[in-house]
């Protein structure tokens, strides 16, 4: 592969050995003058990652433009190493993996196949589409909710999966956002802190603002400090722009539409989801919110939640005997009930009836 193809990929593992043959060292890329554009670029990649879900194209002309967005790539990775924050690590995973998803497709069917291999995947010609085993297959799209992803749904010879170019591309997609999200955050020496301190900072500060844009309490009266862990975590992972499982997406829209939100709210929540597709997302909330099937559902009980394997992190509300909450919507009732406080006569009783459980 060529320089070109190396800033259009800069994961691969060819891109970092043609680093390697030009000379660059870790100290030049923090802090030589020469790499300042590099630095710049890295940056930019993590904001475009952050607030975009995707790393702007950039004319790469010549090239020392080339050099430099292939610099840019690990110095976005050391940035999103030193702010160190989930939903960071989460949204860079998934936007450079978008990138690589829409470069790939206006690719020849060779460089799809290289690119694969240096992600470790098999892949070899069919034809006019690309072929890997389904083994593979199965790894990368488990979280895949449509039932085209399904292995049933797909043509196996010989141990094989022979896909189109773009959906060889969607499953390379996953392949990459999985090998980032396993390798960061990297470990970050102090020099390498002390040298990106600034941006490391604004960064931060980026990042807190991004993930307050999708707190549930932009949802009017609805306070997310009130959801059960379960709930906080579901919501977690869609800020995220995980796939969540179809159990854990049926308790949230069920228990997010109980509580009040509308149902463009609850697509809104999902609209950053890596295989957001905005009407299947509506006729599933339609669904599950009664609007199209008749019956409103509501959320699963805590047992079945646990039973699904979907019960994370439960605090001490969850397990407090007299509080007996055996239903996330029982939980968050409790959490919301007002205090009490005495009226007339000096009393420490309530006079008011209790709130429902």
């Amino acid at each position: 592969m060529d320089p070109l193809s190396y800033s259009k990929f800069p994961f691969l593992r060819d891109a970092a050995e043609h680093v390697k043959d030009q000379g660059v060292t870790l100290e030049d890329l923090l802090v030589h003058q020469a790499y300042r554009g590099a630095r710049a670029r890295g940056k930019a990649r993590v904001i475009d990652a952050l607030e975009h879900g995707v790393v702007q194209l950039r004319p790469m002309a010549t090239e020392g433009d080339r050099l430099e967005e292939v610099l840019s790539y690990p110095m976005a990775r050391m940035y999103v190493s030193g702010v160190n924050e989930r939903f960071l690590t989460k949204r860079y995973a998934l936007a450079e993996g978008v990138t690589m998803y829409e470069r790939l497709e206006r690719e020849d069917l060779d460089v799809v196949e290289e690119v694969a291999y240096q992600l470790d995947v098999a892949a070899s010609r069919d034809g006019e589409s690309l072929r890997m085993h389904f083994s593979d297959y199965l790894k990368y799209t488990s979280r895949m909710r449509s039932k085209e992803w399904k292995l049933v749904n797909t043509e196996v010879k010989s141990g094989h999966v022979s896909l189109s170019q773009l959906k060889f591309a969607r499953v390379l997609q996953q392949a990459l956002q999985d090998r980032l999200e396993s390798e960061l955050p990297l470990p970050v020496d102090e020099t390498i802190l002390r040298a990106l301190e600034g941006d490391i900072r604004e960064l931060k500060d980026r990042t807190v603002l991004m993930r307050e844009r999708y707190k549930a309490e932009d949802f009017g009266k609805v306070s997310v400090d009130n959801f059960p862990p379960c709930m906080k975590h579901f919501i977690g992972m869609a800020q995220a722009g995980e796939n969540l499982p179809h159990s854990a997406r049926f308790a949230l829209v069920s228990f997010m539409h109980h509580i009040g939100l509308s149902a463009e709210e609850i697509l809104n929540l999902f609209s950053v989801s890596p295989d957001f597709d905005a009407s299947k997302t509506k006729y599933q909330i339609d669904h599950i919110t009664g609007e199209t099937s008749g019956t409103e559902y509501t959320p699963p009980e805590c047992t079945t939640m646990k039973s699904y394997g979907i019960c994370f992190e439960p605090d001490s509300l969850c397990e407090n005997p007299k509080a007996k909450v055996k239903h996330p919507l029982s939980y968050y009732r409790l959490k919301n009930r007002p205090m009490r406080r005495p009226t007339g006569a000096p009393s420490s009783r309530s006079s008011g009836p209790a709130a429902p459980q």
